[in-house]
């Protein structure tokens, strides 16, 4: 008798189930790390601003008295008949050119604080000879309208400012600017001397 062996039944694999996948939320970028602002060199900033106001008083200087001509009984009053005036033309009309150079100058290595390092001395030497020349311009110009407005009773020097007011009040109004420019032009020597001094190691 043939004895027949059963086979257990195979169990059926039991389904997989997969687990979720987490979604992982993307890396935010590190914060931007700013650099710190550079700061602000205010004497760079003083130096510019005093260079502009050179130029502008040097300009009005030489504009009020080249236009000071005043004609009375046929007789002019111009600046061009006197030697100090001329020379006080010449010393502003120097000066305003020079401001303009220096102004932009400045005013880049306010932008760019490594640029030419030793232009700063190079103004300095400058800036002296300019002071002498446009103070003693102005020296100069306002012994004129001084003599003018008053006279001379001992050489006999009458005064002329009576007759010709706009004249003198046009060279006297100039002589004052330039005096504004030669206190400008000292306030940039001090300075240029008080910049150089914090730069020498102590």
């Amino acid at each position: 008798m043939a004895s027949s062996t059963e086979t257990p039944p195979v169990p059926e694999p039991e389904p997989v189930v997969e687990a979720p996948v987490e979604e992982v939320p993307p890396s935010e970028p590190p914060p931007e790390v700013k650099a710190p602002a550079a700061p602000v060199n205010y004497l760079s900033v003083a130096e510019v601003v005093l260079r502009f106001l050179l130029f502008a008083s040097a300009v009005v200087a030489v504009v009020v008295i080249v236009s000071s001509k005043e004609t009375v009984n046929s007789r002019d009053a111009k600046f061009n008949y006197s030697p100090a005036l001329i020379y006080f033309v010449a010393a502003l009309s120097v000066a305003g050119l020079y401001s303009i150079i220096t102004t932009l100058s400045s005013f880049y290595t306010l932008l760019k604080p490594g640029f030419c390092p030793q232009l700063l001395s190079h103004f300095l030497i400058v800036d002296v000879l300019l002071l002498g020349i446009v103070s003693a311009a102005t020296g100069s110009a306002g012994a004129i309208a001084y003599t003018g407005l008053k006279g001379n009773s001992h050489l006999r020097w009458g005064k002329v400012c009576n007759v010709y007011d706009k004249f003198c009040t046009y060279v006297g109004a100039s002589v004052a600017v330039s005096l504004f420019a030669s206190v400008v032009l000292a306030l940039l020597v001090l300075l240029s001397l008080y910049s150089i001094s914090k730069k020498i190691p102590k």
